[in-house]
C-alpha cells in the first residue's frame, strides 16, 4: 500500500505475523458467532454472513475453517455470547481513535481499552466524541498484481455496480461504497472474479493528524500494540497520520 493509502492509514492491520494471523481467525470466529446470531447459518439468506465470509477470505482464512465456524456457532456449543462494544478517545496529540470490541465481558473489555489510552498517552472519552470526525463506509481494496482487468475496466465495473468512488493508490485499487451498497458492490466484483486483498464496511477519517515528536510517535504506537495484544478488540481505527 503507498503512504497516502487511505487504508494503510485509517486500519491499523493486525497481521503482522503467522502467530497474529492465528489471532484474526480467532477474531473472525466472532464476528461470524455474531453474525449468524443475528439472521442464522444460511449465507444465502443472511447478509452480513456473506459479507464476514467475503472478510474471511480475504484474510486467507480456509474454507473449512469457516465451515466448522458457522456450524459451532449456529450450535452455539461453547454457551459464550458476544457482544459488539464501541469505545472512542484520544490519542497523543488529540489523535481520535475508535475501537470495535467484541467480548462476553464488558467491564474487562472497559478496563482493558481504559488502560491502552492511558499508557499511550491518550484518554477514553464518550461515545461521539470523535466518531463525528469519521465517515462509515465500505472499503474494498484490490492489489494491482492480482487483478488482470486494466483500471479503465475496473472503475466501470465498480462504479456500475454502485459505487462511490474509485481510486488508484501506488500498488492498489480503493473502492469506496455507501454501507448499504457495500455487500451489493462486493457481490458484483466477485462474481466478475475481481481477487479483493481486503473487503469491509470500515471507518474513514474526515482529516488527519501529524504527529511531530518521536515522543508522541511512541506513545501512539504503545496505545496501539496494546489494542493489538488485547483478544477483545476486533479493529481499531485512526486519524493518525502514519
Amino acid at each position: 500500500m503507498s503512504g497516502h493509502s487511505k487504508f494503510a492509514n485509517i486500519k491499523h492491520k493486525k497481521e503482522k505475523n503467522d502467530a497474529a494471523k492465528g489471532k484474526v481467525f480467532t477474531m473472525l470466529g466472532r464476528e461470524i458467532q455474531v453474525a449468524v446470531k443475528a439472521g442464522g447459518p444460511d449465507p444465502a439468506v443472511n447478509g452480513k454472513l456473506r459479507d464476514v465470509i467475503a472478510k474471511c477470505k480475504s484474510n486467507n482464512m480456509p474454507n473449512d475453517t469457516i465451515e466448522r465456524s458457522i456450524k459451532k456457532a449456529a450450535g452455539n456449543e461453547e454457551g459464550v455470547e458476544y457482544e459488539l462494544v464501541t469505545y472512542e478517545g484520544y490519542g497523543p496529540s488529540g489523535v481520535a481513535v475508535i475501537v470495535e470490541a467484541l467480548t462476553d465481558n464488558r467491564n474487562r473489555a472497559a478496563a482493558n481499552v481504559r488502560n491502552a489510552f492511558t499508557k499511550g498517552g491518550g484518554n477514553m472519552g464518550t461515545n461521539g466524541c470523535v466518531s463525528f470526525m469519521f465517515d462509515q463506509k465500505g472499503l474494498i481494496v484490490i492489489d494491482k498484481e492480482e487483478v488482470e482487468m486494466d483500471e479503465e475496466e475496473l472503475m466501470m465495473a465498480a462504479l456500475d455496480a454502485g459505487a462511490e468512488d474509485f481510486a488508484a493508490e501506488e500498488d492498489s485499487y480503493e473502492i469506496t461504497t455507501s454501507p448499504d451498497d457495500f455487500s451489493a458492490v462486493r457481490e458484483a466484483l466477485e462474481t466478475a472474479g475481481i481477487p479483493m486483498a481486503s473487503a469491509e464496511v470500515t471507518m474513514i477519517p474526515q482529516t488527519y493528524t501529524e504527529l511531530k515528536s518521536d515522543e508522541d510517535i511512541k506513545k501512539m504506537n504503545k496505545l496501539l500494540d496494546m489494542l493489538d495484544d488485547d483478544d477483545d478488540v476486533q479493529n481499531v481505527y485512526h486519524n493518525w497520520d502514519e
